[in-house]
């Protein structure tokens, strides 16, 4: 059957996109004014912040996970100042997510009019987005790294190492010489296909990141904690550009799915946020947690049972108190999917219905002494 060829396409340069979205004039940093939250909000922020010093004094894992608006809204120094004192542990996010963060860090700006852009044919063809970071994971997926370590790495190390064919020809048949090595070797012939087919020049591809002090993703890289990058086949605009290859993308896509998996296992005690992701977060939440139990139970421990979870979402779902159970169908709240997933995964479950900027200002305050 007949594909559309990427090659076909005509690339533009990210100088030319008319950005609706500065991080120098967006960013809100910690301390910033937030809006009042109700009375039930601002209780629930509170226990937040609660379970959040209780896990954290234990050794307990706080996972953050989010949907792109969080980045889009700024966020990002709320976000780095709280990993940077040691309140997350683990930051996943989809592919829009780690899109716009290396946007704002190389570019200092994000964001197109999709509208326009699509009946130009213009839309996600941005020749710098699809090369670095197509690039970069598989430069990544190599190396043996995650798609999240694999970004994070090229706007922390501001480079990328590109091996020569001839080099990643001898790296790949000595791992298919070495017990095991089939997978390492496979990651190595999907870079070498992109180095032949495309020409990519060996060598060290320089990358300036002027605006990284504003990427969670470096913040990730300085520090060592987890970033995992959790994307959907075709959702982001670097599946429009040529150098978009299935093999890289899965790899880097499986690896963090599992080391995620691996930080949901050690959840009890712990927390867990979802913030402004109504599909990724509960979906890969659901399935790593059925997983934990799994082997739990193989090995003779209890389930998670000792975990509290946070939703924040603008989603109405009327005053629904989650502790009480599913709501009935003739209630809001009952439609509502993403919480009755996380609902249905044990511990303790609240819903926000809070603008994500309120709730990390909030919640970065209550942790460092403030009120919720």
């Amino acid at each position: 059957m007949r594909m559309l060829d990427r090659r076909r396409l005509r690339m533009h340069p990210l100088a030319e996109r008319r950005h609706k979205l500065a991080i120098e004039e967006i960013a809100v940093r910690p301390g910033d004014p937030s809006p009042e939250p109700g009375p039930e909000n601002r209780e629930r922020v509170a226990r937040a912040a609660d379970r959040i010093r209780t896990a954290r004094a234990a050794g307990r894992p706080v996972a953050l996970t989010y949907g792109a608006h969080l980045v889009k809204n700024g966020l990002a120094p709320v976000v780095i100042d709280l990993v940077e004192r040691g309140w997350l542990t683990h930051l996943a996010t989809n592919g829009a997510g780690s899109i716009h963060d290396w946007e704002f860090a190389f570019l200092g700006r994000s964001t197109e009019d999709v509208r326009e852009n699509t009946a130009a044919g213009r839309f996600g063809t941005w020749e710098e987005t699809g090369r670095w970071l197509n690039a970069a994971v598989a430069v990544g997926a190599a190396d043996g790294l995650g798609y999240g370590a694999s970004v994070a790495r090229l706007i922390g190390e501001e480079r990328l190492d590109v091996p020569d064919a001839p080099a990643l020809r001898e790296r790949a048949a000595a791992l298919l010489n070495e017990p095991g090595g089939a997978e390492g070797a496979a990651a190595v012939a999907d870079l070498l296909h992109l180095v032949e087919e495309f020409g990519l020049p060996a060598g060290r591809w320089e990358a300036p990141h002027p605006w990284k002090r504003f990427s969670i993703q470096d913040a990730a890289h300085r520090t060592g904690t987890p970033f995992t990058v959790h994307p959907g086949i075709g959702y982001d605009i670097i599946y429009t550009h040529p150098l978009n290859a299935g093999g890289p993308i899965g790899r880097g896509a499986v690896r963090d799915f599992l080391l995620y998996a691996e930080a949901i296992s050690r959840l009890e005690g712990g927390v867990h946020l979802a913030v402004g992701s109504s599909v990724m977060a509960p979906m890969i939440f659901e399935k790593c947690l059925s997983m934990a139990n799994n082997l739990a139970l193989e090995e003779g421990r209890p389930v998670l049972s000792r975990h509290h979870m946070a939703v924040v979402d603008l989603q109405e779902g009327g005053d629904w108190d989650w502790s009480r159970g599913e709501p009935p169908m003739d209630h809001p709240a009952y439609y509502l999917r993403f919480c009755k997933s996380f609902h249905r995964m044990g511990g303790t479950l609240d819903y926000l219905c809070m603008d994500n900027r309120a709730f990390l200002l909030r919640l970065h305050a209550a942790l460092e002494g403030g009120r919720a």
